[in-house]
C-alpha cells in the first residue's frame, strides 16, 4: 500500500467530514436567522436589562406547571417566529437583539412597536399571494402590520382548509393554516392587557371618561343587584348597570384565554387564573369578595399605565407585581425553581455545547490529518479539552433540567436526544481512555455535534415546552424510570457501536489506517464490547419495561411497536455475537453487521413514532425523509465496506 494512496484517502475523509460539519452549521444558522433586511422600527427603544431580568422570572402557569415568563415567551416566540432571538433596529439603524422576554414585553405592554416586529416566518411567498399581500421575497419574515391587509382573507382560507383532512392539504394550504394559527396566538398575546390600558366607559356618551376595570369590579355587588332589579321590572339589558356590565365583559373577553399569572385564593384550587377570569369571576360572583382578585387587576393596571411615565416607574410596578405573585406561589409550595429555570434559559447550555463540540470536531479532523507525531498529540489534547467542555455543559444542563422537572432526565423524545448525546460522548471518551488510539476521541466531538444539532432541530420542529410534567402513569413509577433510562443507555451504546464500525469501514476502505493491525484490533475489540453492552442494556431495559407494564396495565408484553423495536435490538445483537463466536463472521463481517445496528436502533428510537399506533406513539410527525436518508446512508456504507472487502481479498 503506497503512502500516496493513504494520504489521498485521508484528505478525502477529512473533506467529507468537513463538508458534513459545514452543512450542519449552515443548516442550524439558516433555520434560525431572520432572512431579509434589518427591520427598522420607528422610535423604538430597547428594554433595560433590569426590566428584562424581572420579567423573565414572572411566574406563569402553563402546561400543567409553574414556569417563568422567560420559558413561556421562548416557546411562543419559537413557534411563531422560528427562533429565540430577533434582531430589529431603532431610528439610528443600530441592530438590537430581542430576547424572548423582551419580545413578549413589547407584545404585552408596547403593542405600537410589537405590530411592526418581523414576527411571522413565511417560507413560501405563495402563501402571501393567496391572501393578497405582496411578498418581499420567496422566504421572509413579516410583521403583523404587513399582514394586516390580508388577515380577513387568511381567516377565510384557514376556515376552508381546516375542514380538510390533513392528508389532503398541499404544502401551501398547510402553511396558510399554520400562519392563521400563529396570527391568532399573536393577537391573543397582543390583546391581553388592552383593558388595563384603556379601561371602560361609564356610559354611552362620547365624551364619557373611561374608568378602570378594578373600579368596576369594586362595584360588582351593586351592579349585580341593579341587574337583578332590572330583570324583575322587565328592563333587562337597559340602564347604567347593564351597560357597564356589558362593557366590562367585552373588555375582559380579550384576556379570557391569556396567561395564567394569578394564583387562586383557595389553597385547594390548583388552577391559576388569567386577567379575564379574575374580572369575570368577580363580576359574576363566582369569585367571592373580599379577596386578592381586585388587587391583582389593580396592580396590573398600575403596571401597564406606569409605562406612560417612563421605564423606571414601570420597573418599580413590574417588580411589585412579580414579587407579589412569586410570594403567593411560594406560599402555595409552587414556583420553587423559577430563578433556576430563568438562568437555564439564559445560559442556553446546549447551543454553547454545540459550539464546543463543533470546534472539537474540527480539531479532531486536524488531529487525524496530523498523524501520530508531536502535532497529532497536541491536537489530541486540544480535541479532548473542547469535547470535555461540551460534555460538561450537557451534564450541567441535564442536571438543571432534572431539578426543574423534579424527575429523572428522560421522559419524552427530546429528553432522549440530549441524554443520548451526553452518554454517547462519555462512552466514547471511556473507550479512548482504555484504548489510547485516538479513534474514539476523534469520533466523540463529531457525535456530540450531530446529536446536539438534532436536538435543536427537533425543538424547532416541535416547539413546545419539554420540561412540562408527564402524565401521572409515567411520572410515578420506579420501574418505568429505570426502564426508560436503561433502554436509552442501550440506544446510546448501539449508536456508538455502529459509528465505531462505520469508522473502521471508512478507515480501512479509504486506506486511512496505514494497515495498522493493532489499530484494527483495538477498534474491533471496542465494537465487540459495545455490542455486549448494547445487548445487556437493551435486554435488561426490555424486561424492566415488561415489569412496569404488568404493574400498570396488567400484561407483561403487548407487541407494541416500541416493544418490538427493543426486542429487535436484542435479537440482532445476539445474532452478531453468536455469529462472531461461531466463526461465521470475522472482522469485516462484525463491522458490517454492527453498522446495521444503527438502523435498528433508530427504528426503535424514532421511527415507531411515525407509525401512529401503539402506546409509545409520541405524536411526532415531521422528519420522516431524514430517517430514510439515514437508512440509505447506512446501507450505502455497508455496500462500500463489502466492496472494499472484496477488493482487498482480490489483492
Amino acid at each position: 500500500m503506497s503512502d500516496s494512496s493513504s494520504n489521498a484517502g485521508r484528505k478525502l475523509a477529512a473533506a467529507l467530514v468537513l463538508a458534513g460539519l459545514a452543512a450542519v452549521f449552515y443548516n442550524l444558522v439558516a433555520v434560525t436567522r431572520a432572512p431579509g433586511d434589518l427591520r427598522t422600527i420607528k422610535d423604538y427603544t430597547p428594554w433595560s436589562a433590569a426590566c428584562i431580568a424581572v420579567a423573565e422570572t414572572l411566574p406563569v402557569q402553563d402546561g400543567g406547571r409553574i414556569k417563568p415568563l422567560a420559558t413561556y415567551a421562548g416557546f411562543n416566540m419559537l413557534a411563531i417566529y422560528g427562533s429565540r432571538s430577533m434582531t430589529v433596529a431603532g431610528n439610528d439603524g443600530k441592530a438590537l437583539t430581542l430576547t424572548p422576554a423582551a419580545w413578549l414585553l413589547d407584545t404585552l405592554f408596547r403593542p405600537q412597536f410589537a405590530i411592526h416586529h418581523p414576527t411571522f416566518r413565511v417560507d413560501n411567498s405563495a402563501v402571501l399571494e393567496a391572501v393578497g399581500v405582496k411578498p418581499r421575497a420567496k422566504r421572509d419574515r413579516y410583521s403583523y402590520a404587513q399582514l394586516q391587509p390580508g388577515l380577513e382573507k387568511l381567516e377565510e382560507l384557514a376556515a376552508a382548509y381546516d375542514s380538510l383532512d390533513p392528508k389532503q392539504r398541499d404544502a401551501v394550504q398547510q402553511q396558510i393554516l399554520d400562519l392563521a394559527y400563529n396570527v391568532r396566538d399573536f393577537e391573543g398575546l397582543l390583546g391581553q392587557f388592552t383593558f388595563a390600558r384603556s379601561g371602560v366607559a361609564m356610559g354611552a356618551a362620547p365624551d364619557e371618561q373611561p374608568i378602570t376595570l378594578s373600579i368596576v369590579m369594586d362595584k360588582a355587588p351593586k351592579i349585580r343587584d341593579d341587574l337583578a332589579t332590572a330583570q324583575r321590572e322587565g328592563k333587562t339589558g337597559r340602564g347604567p348597570a347593564a351597560y357597564l356590565y356589558q362593557a366590562a365583559s367585552q373588555a375582559a373577553s380579550l384576556a379570557l384565554h391569556g396567561m395564567n399569572i394569578f394564583p387562586p385564593a383557595e389553597a385547594t384550587d390548583r388552577a391559576w387564573k388569567n386577567s379575564g377570569q379574575q374580572i369575570m369571576g368577580v363580576l359574576n360572583g363566582a369569585i367571592p369578595l373580599p379577596g386578592p382578585a381586585i388587587e391583582d387587576i389593580r396592580t396590573l393596571e398600575q403596571t401597564t399605565r406606569a409605562l406612560d411615565t417612563g421605564e423606571p416607574a414601570f420597573l418599580t410596578e413590574l417588580t411589585r407585581l412579580r414579587d407579589g405573585l412569586a410570594g403567593r406561589a411560594a406560599a402555595r409550595g409552587e414556583g420553587r425553581y423559577l430563578d433556576l429555570e430563568a438562568a437555564y434559559n439564559r445560559a442556553d447550555w446546549f447551543l454553547n455545547a454545540f459550539v464546543l463540540f463543533f470546534v472539537g470536531a474540527l480539531c479532531a479532523v486536524a488531529m487525524w490529518m496530523a498523524g501520530p507525531g508531536r502535532a497529532g498529540r497536541i491536537l489530541a489534547a486540544v480535541t479532548l479539552g473542547w469535547t470535555l467542555g461540551g460534555l460538561g455543559l450537557c451534564v450541567i444542563a441535564i442536571v438543571q433540567r432534572c431539578l426543574i422537572m423534579q424527575r429523572a432526565p428522560v421522559g419524552n423524545l427530546y429528553d432522549t436526544i440530549i441524554f443520548i448525546s451526553a452518554t454517547s460522548v462519555l462512552l466514547a471518551l471511556l473507550i479512548e481512555w482504555v484504548t489510547r488510539r485516538r479513534f474514539a476521541l476523534g469520533l466523540a466531538p463529531i457525535l456530540g455535534t450531530l446529536l446536539v444539532f438534532l436536538s435543536r432541530r427537533y425543538e424547532m420542529g416541535d416547539p413546545k415546552d419539554h420540561l412540562d410534567p408527564l402524565v401521572a402513569v409515567l411520572a410515578s413509577n420506579f420501574w418505568l424510570t429505570i426502564h426508560v433510562l436503561t433502554i436509552t443507555l442501550g440506544y446510546a451504546a448501539g449508536l456508538l457501536c455502529a459509528l465505531l464500525s462505520a469508522l473502521y469501514i471508512l478507515m480501512r476502505g479509504l486506506r486511512l489506517d496505514r494497515a495498522d493491525g493493532e489499530l484494527r484490533r483495538s477498534l474491533t475489540l471496542a465494537v465487540y464490547g459495545m455490542l455486549c453492552l448494547t445487548l445487556f442494556l437493551s435486554l435488561v431495559g426490555t424486561v424492566l419495561g415488561g415489569i412496569w407494564a404488568n404493574d400498570s396495565w396488567g400484561r407483561f408484553w403487548g407487541w407494541d411497536p416500541k416493544e418490538n423495536g427493543a426486542l429487535l435490538i436484542v435479537i440482532w445483537t445476539l445474532v452478531i455475537l453468536h455469529a462472531r463466536l461461531g466463526g461465521f463472521i470475522r472482522e469485516w463481517g462484525l463491522h458490517l453487521a454492527s453498522v446495521f445496528t444503527a438502523c435498528i436502533v433508530v427504528f426503535s428510537w424514532w421511527h415507531v413514532n411515525f407509525l401512529g399506533v401503539g402506546l409509545h406513539n409520541y405524536g411526532f410527525t415531521t422528519g420522516k425523509n431524514v430517517l430514510w436518508t439515514f437508512y440509505l446512508a447506512m446501507l450505502g456504507l455497508m455496500l462500500f465496506g463489502a466492496i472494499s472487502k472484496w477488493l482487498e481479498s482480490r489483492k
